[in-house]
């Protein structure tokens, strides 16, 4: 029999598949069919830093009528009606999660800036949640923003909430920062016991009829996999820190590629959506095929295998890959027009 068994923030992961925050986790009937399918844990929906600030907003007016207390921008935003949990509702669906399965279930907050709602941390830890993913989702589009700037204030909201808490922290990251393997190296100092590569960049589409620009939501594929591959296998090895990769993760190939390349687990979301809960069986099952076919005993014997350090040639990492790639396909365009 395989050895699935893995750990993740310092929980024990009977397996190597996590359901990344998505809409199907709102229902505990969902829940348990994804531990009966094999998930090794659950990351439940966002909890909105705006979100939080427009249910504060709406009480501070039912108590001080005219008083203004946020900013304006929060008129772009959807209105509290649109989001679809309160704070209330989403710790009492904590609780039930907790109750309903045997997996760890992981809270997660969505947010940018340190403040008064960083205290929601805490209540989540208080609701039972073994763990917190901090989605970090975040755009520079201010040009008298620094980079340096963007990463300051990622460091005061991570060291904030990891105060705020006994229970491990992870930061959902974007993959768009400068230096990827120092900012890693500087969330471990502020206290974040992983990181999930990556956050899926949702871009907004453009109405050239009503010219609309409209929120669009596609799920992710196989082809979004590779960055996560490559700055997973460039972290592996250099840090304490866990990984955990999410993104374009649909088959037994893209969990085995995301463990060889140094990750603890993956993360599954959209090849739910698309095949159904119980896709985590097939995939495991598939998993279990190939390792055994390659006589492994354990996942475990093939974390790190295809890392920047346990490959005899790492230029595939660096420069090389780039280079190669554009020559090879310039020789066979060329070669292709005579």
């Amino acid at each position: 029999m395989i050895d699935f068994s893995t750990h993740y923030l310092g929980l024990k992961l009977n397996g190597p598949i996590v359901v990344s925050s998505t809409p199907l986790s709102e229902s505990l009937d969902n829940i348990r069919r994804m531990e009966d399918a094999g998930a090794s844990a659950v990351v439940l929906t966002s909890l909105f830093e705006e979100q939080l600030a427009l249910e504060s907003r709406a009480l501070d007016e039912d108590l001080s009528r005219g008083t203004e207390s946020f900013a304006e921008s929060l008129d772009y935003l959807p209105a509290q009606s649109d989001y679809r949990m309160t704070h209330e509702v989403y710790l009492d669906h904590l609780r039930q999660a907790k109750a309903a399965v045997g997996i760890p279930i992981l809270a997660s907050l969505n947010g940018t800036t340190t403040g008064g709602w960083v205290r929601f941390a805490k209540d989540m830890e208080l609701a039972g949640a073994d763990a917190i993913e901090l989605n970090t989702y975040a755009l520079a589009t201010d040009c008298s923003r620094t980079s340096t700037d963007v990463e300051s204030q990622l460091f005061e909201l991570v060291e904030s909430v990891c105060k705020a808490v006994k229970i491990p922290v992870s930061v959902k990251l974007s993959q768009s920062f400068t230096s990827l393997p120092h900012l890693v190296c500087r969330l471990e100092e502020k206290g974040a016991r992983g990181v999930a590569l990556f956050n899926r960049f949702y871009q907004a589409d453009f109405d050239i009829e009503t010219l609309e620009v409209r929120p669009t939501l596609h799920f992710s594929t196989p082809s979004e996999l590779l960055p996560r591959l490559h700055w997973a296998a460039i972290l592996y090895g250099n840090l304490n820190i866990d990984m955990a990769i999410t993104g374009g993760v649909h088959s037994a190939e893209d969990v085995l590629k995301s463990i060889m390349a140094g990750a603890n687990m993956t993360m599954m979301a959209s090849a739910l959506h698309i095949h159904g809960i119980e896709h985590i069986a097939r995939v495991l099952a598939d998993m279990r095929y190939w390792l055994e076919k390659h006589e492994y005993t354990s996942l475990w014997e093939t974390r790190g295998c295809l890392s920047r350090r346990s490959v005899p040639d790492t230029s595939p990492f660096d420069r090389g890959n780039y280079i190669k790639t554009l020559s090879s396909y310039s020789l066979r365009h060329t070669m292709a027009a005579f």
